[in-house]
């Protein structure tokens, strides 16, 4: 291996283990942060109230921001390799539009709301957003007429987004009841996580995270060109089809547990580039522990910056990541170089 190659490697190395330890150290902060401040994370041993506090609310929460960060970073990734586009999103065949509209159909048919504490209401919508969102991509495929063209891939799922997001807009209009209840999903949101939604998250992430590793040549060969993967041997075809399947569990078992949050699938591979130039099997591992960083911060300030009340995290991540964004194409714009 060339010196390059083993600083790179060395570099990325490092990456992970900041990421791992920036991790560890936003747990324990997130477990501290709520509404009665300390007193919960101080006093656990002697008022059995504050343990329930911290092992039933905050932890659940800060665990499920970390996992569902974890799956739109990785998400990005492959998003950002598949479309060789590093504008692209998890959001981009249409995911996020047909999850919104789920919960729409899931709320107005079924009457169930996002702030809703019993069980059967919480499975009822997140499976509506998962099947919403799984659903939109499976249309995106439909009209792009499978995944042998990116261009068309890519178009298909502008098309399904809008188009499922004017029927979204027309339930809010004819059930205005249930508007108020939306906004939890549509502005993002990690309050209502609990155990069962990180085991789900969980296991989707690992899923996601091993076939997106084993698929990660295949990204290697597009970001040479079509022909230069051809001309490797690769089975783009399948191979892509493993990617979009990928990219949709991941995206879709994100937001159906915390709803629409912007700008961290995208920031996330943006941000590893900066730091270190690797292959996409260390780009996909490195881009979840940052989308996971990121998310869990975001999740911490949107808690504290107004204490005891909350912003939306998403929110807080559509500003935080639009502004990183509009300054990483102004440091460009000067270079005459993309970003």
């Amino acid at each position: 291996m060339s010196l390059p190659g083993v600083a790179q490697k060395r570099k990325a190395a490092l990456l992970g283990a900041g990421l791992l330890l920036a991790s560890v150290a936003l747990l324990l902060l997130g477990v501290s942060v709520g509404s009665t401040g300390l007193d919960s994370l101080f006093n656990w041993q002697r008022d059995p109230q504050a343990l329930q506090i911290v092992l039933e609310i905050r932890l659940p929460r800060t665990v499920g921001a970390w996992l569902a960060g974890a799956l739109l970073g990785l998400a990005g990734a492959v998003a950002q390799g598949l479309f060789r586009n590093p504008l692209a999103d998890p959001y981009l065949l249409g995911s996020a539009s047909g999850a919104s509209l789920g919960v729409a159909l899931a709320m107005m048919l079924l009457g169930v709301s996002p702030l809703a504490t019993h069980w059967l209401a919480r499975i009822g919508l997140t499976g509506a957003a998962f099947v919403g969102a799984v659903l939109a991509v499976l249309l995106t495929l439909l009209l792009a007429k499978g995944v042998q063209h990116t261009l068309r891939l890519l178009l298909a799922g502008v098309i399904v987004g809008v188009v499922l997001g004017a029927l979204t807009s027309l339930l809010l209009l004819l059930t205005p009841d249930i508007m108020q209840a939306m906004q939890a999903f549509v502005l993002g949101s990690t309050g209502f996580i609990g155990w069962s939604a990180c085991a789900i998250m969980a296991a989707a992430l690992a899923a996601s995270l091993l076939a997106a590793w084993m698929l990660s040549h295949a990204l290697d060969g597009l970001a040479l060109g079509e022909a230069t993967a051809h001309s490797l041997g690769l089975p783009l075809a399948q191979m892509r089809a493993a990617l979009v399947a990928v990219m949709a569990l991941a995206t879709g078992a994100a937001v159906a547990q915390t709803g629409l949050i912007a700008f961290v699938g995208l920031a996330a591979p943006h941000l590893v580039r900066s730091v270190v130039k690797t292959t996409h099997g260390r780009l996909i591992i490195l881009a979840s522990l940052m989308g996971a960083v990121l998310l869990t911060a975001a999740d911490i300030l949107a808690r504290g910056l107004v204490a005891p009340q909350e912003l939306p995290v998403g929110v807080l991540t559509a500003v935080l990541g639009g502004s990183y964004l509009l300054w990483l194409m102004h440091r460009h714009t000067g270079r005459g170089s993309g970003l």
